[in-house]
């Protein structure tokens, strides 16, 4: 663990911080602001969109309508994405002449980009044809970020609006929430980025594949495409499905330490902006700076125990004549290092982005422990564009309940009472996560199908299909890839742990949203928890930890950790 190491892990952070407020004033006002930046420009466009689809951007909706708005546009973009894909062979831009995706692969990759995930069990570059990746991957790397946003901002709106005098309980419009999101936020920071990106040598264009002689004589084959524009987004959405099969470790896609950083900078920024313009949303910045200092101190924990295992070198290895003088290497980049790899894996697991630039699976047993664990804390740690901050506020409902039982009086939260049917509803969240990832991979570690695709056998191969249901529930779309998932079981399954990982933890947080909204607002008193202080963001991290620990922890006792007392003994899986 080096000084350079630790710089650029206290850079980055710095430049997160940096970033939160000014980007979080700006998306307030954006979805929440009775004048939206820029009107002649994006006001505009907003205008047409509207005129297009139809939309009356006046009129409002339940809790229930809301969710039937956004379940029906994810379903509808999934069909299509999928018959994009399943005839792609008779559309243009196919240079390579790709031809069908596989039926199973399709159902897999749509309901991957439809959730947000980007859960890749191919190679992107022999696989899909440009319009593919264009129309279908592309579109919804921007339509699921911004319909991350638009649950967070109707889950916020339920704990802090107050009724109107007419009674009405409405939580916004998802169509004026989803346009803007895309107009006003994505749009224009995706065009920013791209332009930077590609100055810095990531590859744009629509060019057949290249092929080329090699120093040593031999032909290889350069996969070209339209690679910046889509890396752009990829990030900022914490979609992170990489063009290529080698993601953010191949050259095209990050070329210098650079777009390393930058990388890294997009995949936080949107998701930590959004819990100040929540605090705006609360009228109390106290309390979204609480919420952000909880993801923070889950963060730091999170990569400083990734970079301290990756530094000391993989203990399988002791005693071998292998130099680990500079940590494990193995898997990983050497244009980024030990310190770059073990940042970008907690940054990416943390906000449920998934692009990668090394390989998770080679990470040591304790390395790659926390990128899991980071999973299994329930897409919380920033997480994902606005379902990160939904996620942390189902947990901050939890918080507010156990501090309230401990104090021995009904808790309140932003001057409401959480109650019966709220508590049930968070419960259900929190217990379809742990339900889906285990069940799925109990099922395949017992089934000759699910098993015959591991690479490695014992605690690790148990890992690995641990990592990819946990990965399919938290929306990531990062892999131990010595799991081969491109078969039709993993396909299937992986495809319903994703849809569910997404839409029915959706459905009970807008619930909460439905009940809260409604309620009346009593003044605080002596008893009442507050909710802006270190106290409070203690307590949700336990709470967060506890939960987790609680869940996940028999499961990575039989993995990681095994794994790990097993290689300082010698024995190698």
């Amino acid at each position: 663990m080096t000084g350079i190491g630790w710089l650029q892990i206290i850079v980055f952070f710095a430049t997160i911080v940096a970033v939160t407020k000014p980007l979080g004033v700006y998306m307030f006002r954006v979805f929440e602001g009775e004048r939206q930046p820029l009107p002649r420009v994006f006001g505009a466009v907003e205008r047409l969109c509207y005129r297009l689809s139809g939309v009356d951007p006046k009129r409002e909706q339940t809790w229930k309508e809301y969710t039937f708005a956004l379940l029906m546009f994810s379903a509808i973009s999934l069909i299509v994405t999928y018959v994009i894909q399943r005839v792609q062979g008779v559309l243009p831009f196919n240079p390579q002449h790709f031809g069908a995706v596989e039926q199973t692969s399709a159902f897999n990759t749509a309901a991957s980009f439809t959730t947000n995930t980007n859960w890749q069990a191919y190679s992107g570059e022999s696989t899909m044809s440009y319009l593919t990746q264009m129309a279908g991957l592309a579109w919804h790397n921007f339509t699921s970020a911004a319909a991350g946003i638009c649950v967070a901002l109707a889950v916020g709106r339920g704990f802090t609006r107050r009724s109107g005098p007419d009674g009405a309980k409405t939580l916004g419009s998802f169509w004026v929430d989803m346009i803007r999101g895309i107009v006003y936020v994505f749009l224009p920071l995706s065009i920013i980025f791209a332009l930077v990106l590609i100055s810095q040598g990531v590859i744009q264009n629509l060019s057949p594949y290249l092929d080329v002689v090699t120093l040593e004589g031999g032909k290889q084959t350069l996969a070209l495409g339209p690679v910046g524009s889509q890396e752009a987004i990829k990030q900022l959405g914490t979609n992170g499905g990489g063009f290529f099969n080698a993601n953010a470790a191949h050259p095209f896609e990050s070329p210098t330490p650079f777009t390393n950083f930058l990388s890294m900078f997009m995949i936080f920024a949107v998701s930590s902006a959004l819990t100040y313009t929540y605090g705006r949303m609360a009228r109390d910045q106290k309390h979204g700076w609480a919420v952000w200092g909880a993801m923070s101190i889950l963060f730091f924990a999170g990569v400083t125990a990734c970079y301290w295992a990756e530094a000391h070198g993989n203990p399988a290895l002791a005693g071998l004549s292998v130099d680990q003088s500079i940590g494990n290497m193995e898997g990983k980049e050497a244009r980024f290092g030990v310190s770059a790899s073990a940042l970008y894996a907690t940054v990416t697991t943390d906000a449920s982005c998934g692009a990668v630039n090394a390989m998770h699976d080679s990470f040591t047993p304790l390395g790659g422990l926390v990128p899991l664990a980071n999973l299994q804390l329930g897409e919380v740690v920033f997480g994902g564009t606005g379902a990160g901050l939904y996620g942390m506020l189902i947990y901050v409902v939890l918080t507010v309940f156990i501090a309230g039982l401990m104090v021995g009086r009904t808790p309140e939260y932003l001057g409401k009472k959480i109650e019966a049917r709220e508590m049930k509803l968070a419960m259900l969240y929190v217990l379809i996560f742990p339900l889906v990832i285990l069940g799925f991979t109990a099922w395949s570690a017992v089934k000759p199908y699910g098993v015959s695709s591991l690479n490695n056998n014992g605690p690790h191969g148990l890992m690995e299909m641990l990592y990819a249901y946990t990965s399919g529930a938290a929306n990531n779309g990062s892999a131990y890839a010595g799991l081969n998932a491109n078969t039709p079981w993993y396909n299937v399954s992986l495809g319903l742990t994703m849809l569910a990982g997404r839409f029915l933890m959706i459905v009970p947080a807008m619930g909460i949203a439905g009940a809260m909204v409604g309620k009346k607002v009593v003044p605080p008193s002596g008893g009442t928890f507050p909710t802006n202080g270190s106290t409070f963001a203690l307590l949700l991290v336990s709470i967060i930890l506890i939960v987790g620990a609680l869940t996940f922890f028999p499961a990575l006792s039989l993995g990681n950790i095994v794994e790990h007392f097993a290689a300082l003994s010698g024995k190698v899986y």
